[in-house]
């Protein structure tokens, strides 16, 4: 199978999708990275002749095994969130050089069983556990060149994800 490009843009951001995935409570899915203990939300990059949306989908079956019927699409942020990769962690010896990534991020809700979600139906997994947290605690755990986009994310989607969960208190982060 020939891998598809992804998008790299002229100031050197890779076009990527990230995933908030909530329940009806409001609580968010948080993935461990396969042989880490890092936990991030679902996200993954965008493909040449991919829009966003299809990405999304495309990563939400990937990497957390669900499909479109298993989700509805409550919101997407209105713009590219962006965020620079740590210097160590910029491959230099690869072009087009990528210096981070630009997002767009979607807020789903999962509308079918939560047992239909599996981390290992494909060859390559990038999770090995997962589990619902409450909708600020991604804010803590996630790693620090991340925190910003992952509060401006959460930040716009925080009216919508308490206005449509069934207990309708919302909280607000800690800082």
């Amino acid at each position: 199978m020939n891998k598809v490009n992804v998008l790299i843009d002229e100031h050197g951001f890779r076009s990527n999708v990230g995933i908030i995935l909530s329940n009806a409570q409001g609580k968010v899915f948080w993935g461990r990275r396969i042989g880490q203990n890092a936990w991030q939300f679902p996200q993954g990059g965008i493909l040449e002749n991919e829009t966003p949306e299809q990405a999304m989908y495309r990563e939400l079956h990937e990497e957390v095994g669900l499909s479109p019927e298993d989700v509805k699409i409550l919101a997407v942020t209105p713009r590219w969130l962006r965020y620079r990769l740590p210097a160590p962690l910029i491959r230099h010896h690869v072009q087009p050089l990528c210096i981070g990534q630009k997002q767009k991020w979607f807020l789903l809700r999962l509308t079918t069983d939560e047992q239909r979600i599996n981390l290992s139906h494909t060859v390559k997994p990038e999770f090995d556990d997962w589990r619902w947290v409450s909708y600020w605690y991604p804010l803590q755990g996630v790693i620090n060149f991340k925190r910003r986009v992952y509060q401006q994310a959460l930040q716009y989607f925080a009216p919508i994800n308490f206005k449509h969960r069934k207990e309708r208190t919302p909280t607000k982060p800690t800082e």
